[in-house]
């Protein structure tokens, strides 16, 4: 918890992780009944586990396995080099605004962000905080000016400045 921490931020990581843990203690133990109805849409929409796990750094440059609800079929991650032509965006961002990878159910999950539900499990882990910059892929941090890197300073949110002022619409 305190890796980053000097003598005079030490009080807030401190505070801050125990608001984090707790609350997403809090949260988890509430939403479950959410939790189990959403896995058995999934289940029923399409064969395949019920959590994806995506490869993130995280804080100093630590890799973690970010959770989410399952939104694509099963060998999405293998398309995407088959459709980068398709590429909506500039940057190292790979999105396609009608992805055909997006399951019925994925469609309304990611348009309600229904599926970073789980991520409240990696800020219990110490792996996430419930606010901070977006851990964005590995692949896609590989390809970000260096500068861009600053955000493996902190410890990566569920939701952050991002989500607030126009997600991926972004430059």
């Amino acid at each position: 918890v305190l890796e980053y921490c000097d003598a005079e931020h030490c009080h807030k990581q401190v505070g801050k992780r125990l608001f984090d843990f707790v609350s997403a203690l809090l949260l988890i133990l509430l939403s479950f009944p959410v939790f189990l109805a959403i896995s058995i849409l999934i289940k029923l929409d399409s064969p395949g586990p019920v959590f994806y796990f995506s490869r993130r750094y995280g804080r100093g440059g630590r890799i973690f396995r970010m959770l989410k609800f399952r939104s694509m079929h099963i060998n999405a991650d293998h398309l995407t080099d088959q459709m980068k032509d398709q590429n909506e965006v500039d940057g190292p961002i790979f999105k396609i605004r009608k992805d055909p990878r997006v399951t019925k159910i994925g469609k309304i999950l990611r348009k309600y962000s229904i599926d970073e539900l789980p991520q409240i499990i990696n800020v219990i882990y110490g792996d996430m905080s419930l606010v901070g910059p977006r851990p964005l892929p590995i692949s896609q941090i590989e390809k970000e000016d260096l500068r861009q890197l600053q955000r493996l300073e902190v410890r990566p949110g569920i939701t952050g400045l991002w989500q607030t002022r126009g997600r991926s619409d972004l430059s």
